[in-house]
C-alpha cells in the first residue's frame, strides 16, 4: 500500500523558507513562507501515470487534444483579417536600436499577477474580524483532513487533496507575525493549540510546515511587543510544544532537503522560546532533547566544510545557551558524559584551526563556551580532570592559535569552579606554571583579554592551593625567582588598569553631578558596568595577588612597599576592604569563604 508520505510529497506543495545551504527557490508574493521551485515539490515530482496534480489544495486537469492534419482542399472561412501594423515589424532601427519594452508576454503577466495582488493585501483589513473567519478556516481545514483521513485510512489518495489545502492555509498564517496586537485572539480562539498539536501530525510535511511558522511568530524581527510574544509563547508551552517538537527531531531524516530545513525551524524554534529565561530550566529538563543535541553535535556532516554543517552547528549553539544559565542543566549534561564528548570534539583544534567565518568556527567558539560553563560545578569538574581536560587546554595555549584565548577562559573556569583546589592542584602537577607565567611575562598590553585569565588564573591559586602543600610553595617559588620579575609585571599591569579605570571614574563622576539622588541610583547598574569594562575586577584581582604575595614572602612584601611606594600597603588594604564592602554575604557558602579570605588578607597587610 503506497504511504501518505509518498503520495503526497510527489504532489506540488509550496516547500518551506530554506537557510543558505537548501536550495534557491522563488517566493511567493502571497505569502511571506511559502516558496514555489520551478512547479514542483523539492520531495519528488509528480507520477507521470497520474492524470491530476495538487498545488496547494488546487487541482488541475492536464487535457490533451490531437490536431488533424491539413487538407488541401480545406478552404478558409470567416471574415478577411486585418491589415497588419507595419510599425509591429519595425524590430531594430538601422543603428540597433530596439523599439520593443524588453518584456515577454509571460514576463507581463507574472508582474500583472503580482501588481493586483499587491492592492488586494494592501486593501484587505487584518483585524479580529479577519482573524475570526481565517481561524475557522483553518479550523475547518483541520478537522476535513482528520475526518477523510479516518475515513479514508488505507486509500491516501483520497485525503492528499485536503492535506494540501491544510498545508497551505497553514503557510497563510505567516501574516499574523506583522500583526502582534492579534496574537492573544489567535490564543483565546484555541487557534495556537491547534497549530502546536499538528506538529504530531502523521505527515511530516505538515509538522515541518507548523515549524516553520512558529519560528516566524515568534521571531525577534516579529511585529509583536514583549507582552504580546508572552502570551503566544506562554500558550506554546501549555500545549507541549517542546515534547512535540523533540518528537520531531527524531522522525526527519537530514539527508532529504526538506526534512533538513524542518530540523532548522525546529531549533530556531526552540531557540527563541530559550530567549525567556524562564523557560531554560524547563527545555533542558526534557531529557529526550538534551540527548538529541548531545548526539547531533557528535554527528559529522560528511558533506559540509569541516564536515560541520548548518544543523550540527545550531545544536551546539542551543546546547550553550542551555547550560550558560543553569546550573541543573549543566548537571544533567554533565552526567550524560557530555564533558567527554566536549574535550573529543575539541581535542582536533589542539594544532589546527578552523576555517574563519564558518559554521565550524562558530562550532567550536560553542563547545568552549559550554565547557566553560560545565567545568565551574563540582560532578563536570571532575570529569574534566579525570578526562585529562586540564592537559588537553595546556596543548592548546602552546600549540593552537584560536583554541589558545578559549583554552584559557576554561582553565579559568574551572580554577575558581566547585572543583577549584583540585583542578589548581592538577595544573601545577601538569608543568602549567611555566606555560601560565611564560605567557604572562611574554604578553602584549593588546592581548587584554589573555591578560584577564591569567590574572584570575593566578588569583585563584593562590587562593585555593592548600597552605604549606608542595604545589603551593612551587606556585610562590615561581613569583620570587629572577628577582620578583613577575611582582614587577603585575604591578606595571595594575598601573594600566588604574589610568583606565581613572579616566571612566571621572566621567561618572561629571554625569553624577547633574543628577538627584533618585536617578543617580538607577543608573548605578549601567555605571558598574562600565567600571568593570574598563578592568576593575582584573584591577581588583590583582590588588588581591600582591596581598597574598604580601601575606606569603617577607621579601615580597618588601619588593611590593617599594614597587607601590610609600602607601603602597595602605593602597592594598583599602582595595581589600572596598571588595570587602562591595559582597553580599548572604547569597552562598563561597561568598561567606570569600569574605574570611579578605578579612584575614586585611590583618596581614595591616601587620
Amino acid at each position: 500500500m503506497t504511504s501518505i508520505d509518498e503520495i503526497f510529497r510527489t504532489h506540488n506543495s509550496a516547500p518551506k523558507r530554506k537557510l543558505e545551504d537548501p536550495t534557491s527557490s522563488f517566493t511567493n508574493p502571497l505569502s511571506k513562507s511559502s516558496k514555489i521551485s520551478n512547479g514542483s515539490s523539492p520531495r519528488g515530482t509528480l507520477n507521470g501515470n497520474h492524470e491530476s496534480s495538487v498545488t496547494n489544495g488546487v487541482s488541475s486537469k492536464l487535457a490533451f487534444v490531437q490536431d488533424e492534419p491539413p487538407e488541401d482542399d480545406q478552404v478558409e472561412s470567416g471574415p478577411p483579417l486585418p491589415p497588419a501594423d507595419p510599425e509591429d515589424d519595425l524590430g531594430d532601427d538601422e543603428e540597433g536600436r530596439f523599439f520593443g519594452g524588453g518584456v515577454t508576454k509571460e514576463e507581463q503577466m507574472v508582474m500583472d499577477f503580482i501588481e493586483q495582488n499587491e492592492q488586494s493585501n494592501a486593501e484587505e483589513k487584518f483585524d479580529s474580524a479577519w482573524l475570526r473567519r481565517t481561524a475557522l478556516n483553518f479550523e475547518r481545514k483541520i478537522n476535513k483532513n482528520a475526518e477523510l483521513r479516518a475515513k479514508h485510512e488505507h486509500d491516501p489518495m483520497k485525503f492528499v487533496s485536503s492535506e494540501a489545502d491544510l498545508d497551505a492555509e497553514i503557510k497563510g498564517l505567516s501574516l499574523l507575525s506583522e500583526h502582534g496586537e492579534l496574537y492573544q485572539d489567535f490564543v483565546k480562539l484555541g487557534c495556537a493549540n491547534s497549530l502546536v498539536g499538528l506538529l504530531a501530525h502523521e505527515n511530516t510535511d505538515i509538522a515541518i510546515a507548523v515549524a516553520e511558522l512558529l519560528a516566524e511568530l515568534t521571531d525577534e524581527d516579529s511585529t509583536t511587543t514583549e507582552e504580546q510574544w508572552q502570551i503566544l509563547v506562554k500558550a506554546m508551552m501549555q500545549a507541549d510544544v517542546v515534547d512535540l517538537l523533540t518528537s520531531n527531531l527524531g522522525r526527519l531524516n537530514e539527508e532529504n532537503d526538506n526534512d533538513r530545513a524542518g530540523i532548522y525551524h525546529i531549533l530556531n524554534v526552540v531557540e527563541n522560546i530559550l530567549s525567556e529565561s524562564q523557560n531554560i530550566n524547563i527545555v533542558g529538563a526534557n531529557d529526550k532533547l538534551m540527548t538529541w543535541l548531545l548526539g547531533r553535535i557528535r554527528k559529522v556532516d560528511a558533506n559540509a566544510r569541516g564536515k560541520v554543517g548548518q544543523n550540527r552547528q545550531y545544536a551546539a549553539e542551543i546546547l550553550a545557551i542551555l547550560l550558560q544559565s543553569s546550573r541543573h542543566n549543566r548537571d544533567r549534561f554533565a552526567a550524560k558524559e557530555g564533558v567527554d564528548a566536549l574535550l573529543e570534539l575539541l581535542s582536533v583544534y589542539r594544532k589546527r584551526d578552523p576555517e574563519k567565518e564558518s559554521d565550524e568556527e562558530e562550532f567550536a567558539e560553542n563547545l568552549f563556551d559550554c565547557l566553560a560553563c560545565l567545568v565551574e560545578e563540582r560532578l563536570a569538574g571532575q570529569k574534566f580532570v579525570e578526562g585529562e581536560g586540564i592537559e588537553l587546554c595546556l596543548i592548546m595555549t602552546r600549540e593552537a592559535r584560536l583554541a589558545k584565548l578559549r583554552a584559557l577562559r576554561v582553565l579559568d573556569h574551572a580554577m575558581s569552579g566547585g572543583h577549584a583546589t583540585l583542578v589548581c592542584s592538577k595544573l601545577v602537577n601538569a608543568a602549567g606554571l611555566k606555560t601560565i607565567f611564560g605567557l604572562l611575562m611574554n604578553s602584549k598590553r593588546s592581548e587584554r583579554n589573555l591578560i584577564e585569565h591569567l590574572i584570575g588564573m593566578l588569583a585563584s591559586m593562590l587562593r585555593y592551593l592548600p597552605g604549606g602543600s608542595a604545589v603551593r610553595i612551587r606556585t610562590l617559588a615561581k613569583f620570587v625567582e629572577k628577582d620578583y620579575e613577575k611582582l614587577l609585571k603585575l604591578v606595571e599591569l595594575r598601573k594600566e588598569y588604574k589610568i583606565r579605570l581613572s579616566k571612566v571614574e571621572a566621567e561618572i563622576q561629571k554625569e553624577q553631578e547633574d543628577l538627584s539622588k533618585a536617578e543617580a541610583e538607577e543608573r548605578e547598574d549601567d555605571w558598574l558596568s562600565r567600571r568593570l569594562d574598563a578592568g576593575l575586577f582584573s584591577l581588583q584581582s590583582i590588588e588581591l595577588i600582591l596581598s597574598w604575595m604580601v601575606a606569603e614572602d617577607n621579601g615580597a612584601r618588601q619588593t611590593i612597599t617599594i614597587l607601590l611606594g610609600e602607601d603602597g600597603l595602605k593602597i592594598l588594604e583599602k582595595s581589600l576592604r572596598d571588595q570587602l564592602l562591595g559582597m553580599d554575604t548572604s547569597q552562598s557558602d563561597e561568598a561567606k569563604a570569600t569574605e574570611e579570605m579578605l578579612e584575614a588578607l586585611i590583618s596581614c597587610v595591616e601587620g
